[in-house]
């Protein structure tokens, strides 16, 4: 049973990672593009790691691959985060079916030093 669960999880990790690498071929923009990288291949390792996991069995290699799992899922949205960010930043254009544009809208936003106070 073990063994079937493990090649299920492998399977769809293994799913989840070629899915995210499919992303990043077609996607059409830098910022589509990271979030098709990080949410599948995170979820690709997850499910890699689980199933790994599954398969050792002793302690030492499920902490190990706690460890790894914890490390990943710490550093993959702070990395997205500083590529979208510094993307931005650069003026790397938006593809043109993008409906909304927050950050560009906060620019124009009052701040509330400036804005008048109520009551």
């Amino acid at each position: 049973m073990t063994d079937l669960a493990t090649g299920v999880l492998w399977i769809v990790g293994s799913a989840f990672a070629f899915l995210a690498a499919l992303g990043v071929l077609r996607m059409p923009d830098v910022f589509t593009r990271m979030q098709a990288s990080t949410k599948a291949s995170t979820l690709g390792l997850g499910c890699l790691l689980i199933g790994a996991a599954l398969q050792l069995a002793d302690l030492a290699s499920i902490i190990r691959v706690l460890s790894i799992g914890a490390f990943i899922l710490l550093t993959t949205p702070v990395s997205a985060h500083v590529i979208a960010r510094a993307s931005y930043r650069a003026n790397i254009p938006l593809w043109n079916g993008t409906v909304i544009d927050e950050r560009r809208e906060a620019k124009h936003h009052i701040p509330d030093a400036d804005r008048p106070q109520l009551g």
